[in-house]
């Protein structure tokens, strides 16, 4: 007589084992990568959140006190952004570095696609781009020396003028002229920096694109509007967005040009990271840390609004070659 023998029921978990293995779309490969997610991930989030978000949690709480670094903290809560609003101070600090944003990008950004148009087409175009690059590598501090000497009232450019006939020279270094003089050592020496990185992203565009747009009729601006620009949409984007940042950050040369071993640079010419340097370190006044750290708050907010903004104006679907 025959018997039949039934399998044993397998244990509840084994079988959620066996499930989560045959879990359709979830390979080894897959399981492999979630594994060690972590452990490589774990170290730089560590060092993220001391380095950055630790710090911006305690300035955004000094920004809510009154406290000059040495006393007791008095709290203030808003009122310190209320009162930061209210300065006429902050307020030309936050044109003015919105000044230097904007319209410093847009000539920055126009002269560079410019000269990838022109650099595209040069033999020499390693060179080019060496020069170009060269200003960006220079100190700030040689920028204020060298305005000093060229735009003085006696300096070479006032003596290259008088041989055209201009007898009366714009004061360059003048109060009412500092900060576009900030603005075009600004654009000259970031031309090239981001001429470079457009360029490095231009090399990788293959050549039958541009030799059947030849064939086609297309023209040099024609080959950049319809091929560089879009092949090269994503980098662009990416400089969009440091220049953002670095805009942002200008310091050395607005207090190299306008400023001295006695004074600060004149208000008109402040910027928002001048203005928290001059509320961290006032001259012959006390401290007012609470709202050095609510401006330097309120940049960083603005930074952050801008820069998602123009992440998603910037987004395009990525054109594979």
């Amino acid at each position: 007589m025959a018997t039949t023998i039934e399998n044993p029921a397998r244990p509840d978990t084994v079988r959620g084992r066996s499930k989560r293995a045959a879990r359709p779309g979830v390979g080894p490969l897959e399981r492999q990568r979630r594994r060690v997610f972590w452990p490589f991930t774990a170290p730089a989030l560590i060092v993220y959140a001391v380095l950055f978000v630790a710090p911006v949690g305690y300035a955004l709480w000094t920004s809510l006190h009154k406290w000059d670094g040495m006393g007791a903290m008095e709290w203030r809560g808003p009122e310190n952004y209320l009162l930061l609003f209210r300065d006429p101070r902050f307020r030309t600090s936050l044109f003015n570095t919105l000044e230097l944003m904007v319209i410093g990008g847009t000539i920055t950004f126009v002269l560079s696609f410019a000269l990838t148009l022109v650099l595209r087409e040069m033999r020499a175009r390693l060179f080019a781009r060496s020069v170009l690059f060269f200003p960006s590598l220079v100190n700030g501090m040689v920028f204020g020396i060298a305005a000093g000497f060229l735009f003085s009232p006696t300096g070479p450019v006032n003596q290259a003028l008088k041989l055209f006939g201009v007898t009366t020279p714009p004061k360059w270094l003048s109060t009412d002229n500092l900060l576009p003089m900030v603005l075009g050592t600004l654009v000259w020496t970031a031309t090239g920096y981001y001429t470079s990185i457009i360029m490095a992203a231009v090399d990788q565009i293959p050549d039958y694109l541009y030799e059947a747009a030849e064939l086609d009729g297309a023209g040099p601006f024609q080959r950049f509007r319809h091929i560089t620009l879009p092949c090269a949409w994503d980098v662009i984007a990416v400089c969009a967005v440091l220049w953002t940042v670095s805009s942002v950050k200008i310091f050395e040369l607005i207090l190299l040009y306008g400023g001295s071993t006695n004074s600060y640079p004149p208000v008109s010419s402040w910027n928002t990271a001048v203005y928290v340097y001059a509320e961290a370190f006032p001259q012959g006044t006390v401290p007012r840390l609470g709202m050095a750290t609510a401006a330097a708050i309120v940049s960083l907010v603005m930074v952050t609004l801008i820069t998602v903004v123009l992440r998603r104006l910037l987004r395009r679907e990525p054109i594979e070659y």
